[in-house]
């Protein structure tokens, strides 16, 4: 319970954020964020497949 409250929490602050911030720069931001997410299954998913 304490982690589904703490995911609605961090997602209710970083929506707020994204209301503020300019239109062409909140795809621009979704984009990086989305590549960095995409790096790191990678890197996780090549760094299990060694063990």
């Amino acid at each position: 319970m304490f982690v589904l409250v703490a995911a609605l929490l961090l997602l209710g602050i970083l929506l707020g954020a994204v209301a503020h911030v300019p239109l062409p720069l909140s795809p621009a931001a979704a984009a990086v964020i989305g590549c960095w997410l995409l790096i790191f299954a990678v890197r996780e998913r090549t760094s299990r497949r060694l063990r």
